[in-house]
């Protein structure tokens, strides 16, 4: 899941990336979901495209092992 920010009030919200079907400048950002529903938020086409990349690169990465002394 990748964290924006929706619209006018900037609170956060929590987008599953998977079901993000397009993202529109007009000129607010507007992410459509698969769902059909459509999000207004702060962030940039750009910015919503690299939050996307961060979020699947940690993914492949696999998990952190925390190592304890």
């Amino acid at each position: 899941m990748i964290e924006v920010h929706h619209g006018r009030e900037k609170r956060p919200l929590l987008v599953n990336s998977d079901l993000i079907e397009t993202v529109d400048a007009t000129p607010d950002t507007v992410v459509t979901l698969t769902t059909g529903k459509k999000l207004i938020v702060i962030e940039t086409p750009a910015e919503i495209v690299a939050l996307v990349v961060e979020f699947r690169r940690r993914l492949q990465s696999g998990p952190r092992v925390v190592e304890r002394d």
